[in-house]
């Protein structure tokens, strides 16, 4: 190696001497890092992986550039046993071996020879100039070895996580979902007789196939983490596993629910019947109140009370149809469907019984005020005094006759009521706009 002249001031013999200790503890680093690199169990599947797409790409950008680091760490390793032999060849060194160890230490001393295709695969070299060998200083480098190794190992590292935790996580979802798959099958949830039959036939396939990317396309599913510049800083990307998790658990409790229908459908007909039973009775109730208003009760208007729905008692016997053929994944959403409807049906029976009886609920309140009074008239003595007789006996005429007008009835028993405030000396009953009472 001839000697042009070091780039700066001749290093002194310390000076040498620090700087050989630096480099031999860099070389060490290096060299520990490198092997470790190569036994990596992620760059072991990486060479023997069938890859595609940007892991593909990626892997053989990577693997140029760890062919190159070991041809630098190589060109490395020659340059510094070269100082280290010029350094021993005398206790102290003559200024002509310090000017030689100044341009090795210092200077563009090293020669990497490389093959073209390493250089332009790697994706650090400026864009791979494609030369069969560059110069470099020991500083430069260690600079273009740590670059190198940082991205080769981001990529490897983050290739390993994702295989490391993804293909055990889909494995394990397709064991559940094979356990669910046969569950399904028992109960009658086929494909094409049932939604969820062809949802876990969809779940399948894209589980077989997320599968397959991962393994040959690892860091298509890898995230990396915003702002970190570490080697394999992020995170698999579990979007995909996620979404047919998800879509596994909800087909499960579908099932579920068809379970719990096989167990209890006879108990939940029996209440279905009952409550339709109910509602019918209610509405007959209804029926005949109505009749009972309009002859008992003058100039009021009175709902009309509709049949029983036959569309109900239709939908329980396809229920039942259903569940003498073990049909549970039909007989499960429509038994839901029957229970809110018969429920609602109930209600609107009751509402309408209601509705159509008021009039006789306002005519028995008016009975009930009127005898209320006529016994505190008794406990005060005034029984038989002839004004209350007579108030008295009108109320009750227009209560007790058929039909009754209930406001007349009203404005009777409200007459009779202040004739027996006026007599106790109590204050009358307020009444509102209308002359009503208000008690």
């Amino acid at each position: 190696m001839g000697v042009t002249g070091p780039p700066g001031p001749v290093m002194d013999r310390d000076e040498v001497d620090r700087a050989l200790a630096r480099l031999g503890a860099e070389h060490e680093a290096i060299e520990t890092s490198l092997l470790a690199l190569q036994d990596h169990a992620g760059r072991r599947l990486l060479e023997g992986a069938d890859l595609t797409g940007v892991t593909k790409e990626r892997w053989e950008a990577a693997d140029a550039s760890i062919t190159l680091l070991w041809a630098y760490f190589d060109a490395y390793s020659d340059a510094l046993r070269s100082a280290r032999e010029i350094r021993s060849r005398r206790r102290w060194s003559s200024r002509e071996d310090l000017v030689e160890l100044s341009e090795l230490l210092r200077g563009e001393s090293v020669t990497v020879a490389g093959s073209a295709t390493a250089t332009a695969n790697a994706p650090t070299l400026h864009g791979g100039s494609g030369k069969l060998s560059e110069r470099f200083s020991l500083v430069t480098l260690v600079e273009r070895m740590n670059e190198l190794y940082a991205t080769s190992l981001d990529m490897v590292v983050a290739a390993d996580a994702v295989w490391s935790a993804l293909p055990a996580r889909i494995d394990l979802l397709s064991a559940e979902l094979q356990r669910t798959r046969r569950l399904a099958h028992s109960v009658g949830v086929r494909p094409g007789e049932h939604p969820a039959g062809d949802d876990l036939e969809r779940i399948t396939r894209t589980l077989t196939s997320l599968r397959e990317q991962v393994i040959s396309d690892p860091l298509a599913f890898w995230q990396r983490a915003q702002g970190s510049s570490a080697p394999g800083g992020g995170r698999p990307d579990t979007t995909a596993y996620d979404r047919e998790a998800r879509a596994l658990e909800d087909v499960r409790r579908e099932i579920d629910a068809v379970l719990t229908v096989r167990q209890d459908a006879e108990a939940r007909l029996v209440r279905l019947r009952d409550v339709l039973s109910r509602a019918d009775r209610t509405l007959a109730e209804a029926r005949l109140a109505r009749g009972e208003v309009l002859a008992k009760i003058a100039a009021t208007e009175v709902p009309v009370v509709s049949g029983p729905p036959t569309a109900l008692q239709e939908q329980l016997a396809t229920a039942a149809e259903y569940r003498r053929h073990a049909q549970w994944h039909r007989l499960s959403p429509l038994l839901e469907s029957l229970e809110q409807k018969a429920e609602d049906e109930l209600l609107r029976a009751r509402e309408s019984l209601t509705a159509v009886t008021a009039p006789l609920a306002v005519r028995a309140e008016l009975r009930g005020r009127l005898d209320a009074y006529k016994a505190k008239v008794a406990r005060h003595g005034l029984a038989e005094d002839p004004f209350l007789i007579e108030r008295y006996d009108a109320a009750r005429r227009m209560l007790w006759s058929a039909p009754c007008d209930l406001r007349v009835a009203e404005q009777a028993v409200l007459r009779y009521q202040h004739a027996v405030a006026e007599l106790l000396g109590a204050p009358r009953v307020p009444q509102d706009r209308r002359g009503e009472s208000t008690s």
